[in-house]
């Protein structure tokens, strides 16, 4: 790889101005091509718990291969939701000695001895996504992510304030600690008046049937929260096919999801800029590769809670159509 000096657009350029109280510029730092450190090229793995095609993780990866050619150092991606061959997969990384590491901690106890080997093995390691509470613990430089109990009491204000009272909260993974964090962030906001259904990702088809037999058989829901863009368009088929009057809502975001807020068959989506996971920290494992730089002192960076609504969603879908939303 060529050396490739490190352009970060996203804190703006290295110099700064000032004026006194007469109004006087200070002295500009000097241009930064004679000091910005050199990133020397580089190799980083990113292993997240995403299925292949998930649109989701598809706009993570996006935003990490984005980073890697901004940059000029080589970025690899692989999903597994299984937390044993995700575990294997980090293995693999810390055995060929990669630059850096990125990983989704859906599962943060399963994935415990794997990320403790990178560490051990010296290579610095940024946690996504879930798994936030244990990232520090685990030896992480940080976390890129959300709040998930913040957002899901993001979400049960809202949906409270649509008229709520019953909520359903449709989980697409089991074991994941984030999506329990969103259900009980709601359930905060809701009271005890929500209820968790358990699904599988893989099968939407089932999905809708599940989230139809369930507002068939309770009518008293009167609103359901997904946690994926695809269960949430799986839940509005639901929705139709049981004749309910349930208000939907979602976590994430899809081209789809858009243009159903559009349609008003969603109120809103609850939008963690997944694209952000993805550049990130891409962007830290290089600067921390050139300049031993370090984000976050310790606490999280957040990208995320935003909530995409019928007010913003058309500009939000010309996005989404790129792959950054």
């Amino acid at each position: 790889m060529r050396r490739t000096p490190i352009v970060l657009a996203l804190f703006g350029a290295l110099v700064v101005t000032g004026c006194s109280s007469g109004g006087q510029t200070a002295q500009s730092a000097p241009p930064a091509s004679s000091a910005a450190p050199q990133a020397g090229g580089g190799r980083f793995a990113v292993i997240t718990h995403g299925a292949p095609g998930d649109s989701f993780w598809d706009v993570v990866k996006n935003g990490a291969e984005a980073a890697g050619k901004q940059y000029g150092v080589r970025v690899t991606y692989q999903g597994d939701g299984d937390p044993a061959k995700q575990s294997q997969l980090i293995d693999q990384a810390v055995s060929e000695k990669v630059d850096g590491i990125v990983v989704s901690m859906a599962n943060p106890d399963a994935l415990k001895e794997a990320i403790g080997k990178a560490v051990t093995a010296k290579i610095p390691v940024v946690t996504i996504n879930s798994g936030a509470d244990s990232s520090k613990a685990f030896g992480a430089l940080t976390h890129v992510g959300q709040s998930e109990d913040v957002a899901g009491r993001g979400a049960g204000e809202q949906l409270k304030a649509a008229g709520v009272t019953k909520l359903l909260c449709v989980i697409h993974e089991a074991g994941n600690v984030g999506l329990d964090q969103r259900c009980k962030g709601a359930e905060e906001i809701l009271g005890g008046t929500v209820e968790r259904l358990q699904v599988d990702v893989s099968n939407l088809a089932d999905v809708t049937s599940k989230v139809t037999a369930k507002l068939q058989s309770d009518q008293q829901v009167n609103g359901v929260l997904s946690l994926n863009p695809a269960i949430a368009i799986a839940a509005r088929d639901a929705i139709k096919d049981s004749g309910s009057q349930a208000k939907l809502a979602t976590f994430d975001l899809s081209a789809d999801v858009v243009d159903a807020i559009k349609a008003d068959e969603v109120l809103f989506a609850v939008d963690q800029q997944q694209y952000l996971q993805g550049y990130l920290p891409i962007t830290f494992l290089t600067l921390y590769k050139a300049n031993l730089n370090t984000v976050g002192g310790g606490l999280p960076v957040n990208t995320g809670p935003g909530f995409v609504t019928e007010d913003n969603a058309e500009q939000v879908a010309k996005l989404a159509e790129a792959g950054t939303r």
